[in-house]
């Protein structure tokens, strides 16, 4: 019999941002998908705060990236 993993142990969609969940449209996601070289990640050129990288969970760290929106909203 299987059992549902918990929230913390399911998989994190690296093409969600770990914040809000819309699309995150990273560069490397989509070179993964397609097979097809992609110009280098639009997120290659932002610096992310500390505050703002601490609000992913721990389980998406590293395995997702933030959206466009979400870094400018941190930003200010």
């Amino acid at each position: 019999m299987q059992t549902a993993l918990p929230s913390s142990l399911s998989a994190v969609d690296p093409c969600r941002c770990p914040l809000c969940g819309q699309p995150n449209a990273c560069g490397n996601e989509v070179a993964r998908a397609t097979g097809q070289a992609q110009p280098p990640c639009w997120c290659t050129t932002v610096t992310f705060t500390s505050e703002l990288l601490a609000r992913v969970p721990l389980e998406a760290q590293r395995q997702a990236c933030i959206c466009a929106a979400c870094a400018r909203a941190a930003a200010g």
